[in-house]
């Protein structure tokens, strides 16, 4: 199977990461925390092993199953339409999990910080990401935002993924505000997501009807 260049160098990224992962090994404790609560107090942890390396192999296998979808999906040449959008999606999803793994190194390693801040702006930056995904995206099974609606039709697949580009990317903008608001991370992040999936979700569903009444 052959990669294209995002897929190689999102890999070696990977790769990457687990070498950092076998080099700080010996330097971290026991229980390894893993998981941060609203406060951005730690109140998870790993045994070492998997402290160091869940996220990498999580990364890989995320990466595995991307590298996939092109590729086994019906309508995977209307993927092939959008597939530099595709890639970015990839590449920010790969770097998401990379940055996580390296807070999460840096913090075990000592050195203590308020991990929602570092935290919001990359979130911010991957929900922006999807918008722009979104507003590019052609009719397929994978990828977007997959209604009984929109899969039925074109007409309706892209006005739904019109709008939805709209709100993923304000999503992100508003989620960026929790680089001030870091104790407002969790509600910045679901309402306006929660809020756009709802609105797709019935908008998609108007303009099917729209366009049954009309013949």
């Amino acid at each position: 199977m052959k990669l294209s260049r995002t897929e190689y160098v999102t890999l070696a990224l990977i790769l990457a990461t687990l070498v950092v992962g076998a080099v700080v090994y010996p330097h971290l404790p026991e229980q390894v925390a893993s998981h941060w609560n609203i406060r951005g107090e730690a109140d998870g942890y790993f045994g070492r092993f998997w402290g160091t390396f869940f996220l990498p192999l999580v990364s890989l296998g995320v990466w595995l199953l991307l590298i996939l979808v092109p590729r086994i999906d019906p309508l995977r040449e209307n993927i092939a339409r959008f597939r530099r959008y595709y890639d970015l999606l990839v590449a920010a999803l790969i770097v998401f999990f990379t940055y996580l793994h390296v807070l999460t190194i840096v913090w075990n390693l000592g050195v203590e910080f308020g991990q929602l801040q570092f935290l919001a702006p990359v979130l911010a930056l991957l929900i922006y990401t999807m918008g722009v995904l979104i507003g590019h995206a052609r009719r397929n099974y994978m990828v977007g935002i997959r209604t009984p609606w929109t899969l039925a039709s074109d007409a309706v697949w892209n006005k739904t993924h019109r709008a939805g580009s709209r709100l993923f990317k304000l999503s992100g903008v508003i989620a960026l505000l929790a680089v001030v608001f870091p104790d407002w991370l969790i509600w910045l992040l679901l309402v306006p997501l929660l809020g756009s999936t709802v609105y797709l979700i019935i908008y998609s569903y108007m303009e099917y009807h729209k366009l049954e009444q009309a013949g």
